[in-house]
């Protein structure tokens, strides 16, 4: 069967690592800004659109996060976070995306006097509204940022506690990774962790291996975001793998802020072939113009990836999300379900991850 770009979105998806702050549509940013008279770099769609997506270029990641300041600025009530929740999941819906999380800092709403119980609510309402209309599950996974202070990330990770099993399925750290290490941070993952609750946290994109060994190791992380350069240390590598550590790979993402030096050289194929569990994600759909079935094409094109790698990619993403042991059981006998029935992909006779 020939791997069209019309057949990957017709499969049925799972997506672990997407920023709610960078997955936003132009034309909600532009009306959102003129209702709350807020002053945009470009108030077309064309010129917007060109100055928050990355497209063809390449740019650190610093550059690449201050595009965020102008998606923020509109993400300042609760309405705005509502519909921008409920949106996201319209749109997932379109490429079949079955569960997904969902991530952002709530701090970073508070601007205009938002506090961070309503920036949860806020979103998390937009989501069930979303799975009631579409049919998508989805969980929050609130953020600590590297470059502000440990203590909010306490007190973020309190918010965490507040909410878990109320929406909030984990808490993450994200930001520039140099000159931030995860250890300072390492107060609010002991709260995470003393309550049960999973943890993801940005690592290896920016910086070396010594990032992704903190972040395990320091901080008790379940996942890994992006860990591109995991594959230079590889005693590391091997303790990933024997842990079933998972890999929360973004390949356009990567590319954009040179956390790879081609798209070709991108270690996802290197990962999946020694048995590491990594799944696809498209981290800010709007900043890099991407969608889950363009990263799938893209693991069609460059790594021959067939109809089977990405049912088992799937299957991982299911296994490895923070959704309940038993809710994620029955998401996966659907998934694989609709593989076989619909697709005609039948499991191997052993699943290698």
């Amino acid at each position: 069967m020939k791997i069209t770009d019309s057949l990957l979105n017709q499969l049925p998806k799972v997506e672990l690592h997407c920023h709610l702050d960078g997955s936003l549509r132009i034309e909600t940013i532009i009306d959102l800004a003129k209702k709350n008279k807020i002053n945009l770099p470009y108030t077309n769609k064309k010129d917007l659109q060109k100055a928050l997506s990355i497209g063809k270029k390449r740019v650190t990641l610093e550059e690449y996060i201050a595009r965020f300041d102008i998606t923020l600025s509109v993400m300042q009530t609760p309405s705005a976070l509502n519909r921008i929740a409920y949106e996201l999941i319209e749109d997932v819906s379109k490429e079949n995306v079955r569960y997904i999380e969902v991530r952002y800092s709530p701090i970073l709403h508070t601007k205009n006097g938002m506090t961070l119980e309503e920036a949860i609510i806020s979103v998390r309402n937009g989501l069930e509204k979303g799975n009631k209309d579409f049919g998508v599950k989805s969980g929050i996974i609130i953020c600590g940022i590297r470059h502000i202070s440990p203590e909010a990330s306490l007190k973020l990770a309190d918010l965490c506690v507040k909410f878990k099993n109320k929406g909030v399925v984990g808490f993450d750290l994200a930001g520039a990774e140099e000159n931030f290490p995860a250890k300072d941070h390492r107060e609010a993952f002991y709260m995470i962790l003393n309550n049960n609750i999973n943890a993801t946290i940005h690592a290896g994109e920016a910086f070396g291996p010594s990032s992704i060994h903190q972040a395990i190791h320091h901080c008790g992380a379940h996942r890994i975001g992006h860990g591109t350069r995991l594959k230079e240390d590889l005693d590391l590598m091997e303790y990933v793998n024997n842990h079933r550590i998972t890999m929360e790979v973004c390949l356009t993402s990567n590319w954009h802020t040179f956390s790879v030096k081609s798209l070709k050289q991108h270690p996802f194929k290197f990962y999946y072939d020694k048995g590491i569990r990594v799944t696809l994600n498209t981290d800010n759909r709007l900043i890099s113009n991407t969608t889950l079935t363009k990263e799938f094409s893209l693991a069609r094109d460059l790594f021959n990836f067939t109809l089977h790698d990405f049912r088992e990619i799937t299957i991982i993403a299911m296994k490895a999300s923070f959704l309940p042991h038993l809710d994620r059981k029955v998401m996966i006998k659907d998934i694989a379900q609709e593989f076989e029935t619909s697709f005609g992909v039948m499991p191997e006779f052993i699943d290698k991850k």
